[in-house]
């Protein structure tokens, strides 16, 4: 017969974080939407809005990864930033200064994001870990 066991036991206090290759899949298509959408919408040639809007999803997609994939993530949505935000569009250019601020934008939105989420997930566990095994409060007091 065959016995179901679980492996994890316990409480987990904090998520796991996706995994990196989904990470990178989401900034690569999200920053392709999100810029094609940007030049439908607004018009080509406006990097400071684009840059805006993918340093918010660099952010969010930093909620739900591991701070290894920062880089990646920063990466991907540069290349999307540069090859068709900025004019001529599809080219791909390094302009010094510019984009190394674009990359450190960016890699900062994914940081925040990441260091906001473990943050998070780090004070709900201590409070399930807390109210779980803390001292009890005044309402047991019933006498």
């Amino acid at each position: 017969m065959i016995e179901w066991v679980p492996l994890a036991g316990g409480a987990r206090p904090v998520p796991r974080p996706v995994a990196a290759p989904l990470v990178w899949a989401g900034a690569f298509g999200g920053a392709l939407v999100l810029v094609a959408l940007l030049n439908g919408v607004v018009g080509a040639g406006r990097p400071g809005l684009a840059l805006a809007v993918l340093s918010l999803l660099a952010a969010v997609l930093g909620l739900c990864a591991r701070f290894t994939a920062a880089p990646g993530t920063a990466v991907l949505c540069w290349l999307s930033l540069n090859g068709f935000a900025v004019p001529p569009a599809g080219t791909l250019t390094w302009a010094g200064r510019r984009d190394a601020l674009w990359l450190a934008c960016l890699l900062g939105a994914t940081l925040v994001g990441t260091a906001l989420a473990r943050l998070r997930h780090a004070r709900a566990a201590y409070r399930r870990l807390t109210a779980a095994t803390g001292p009890e409060g005044p309402e047991s007091y019933d006498a």
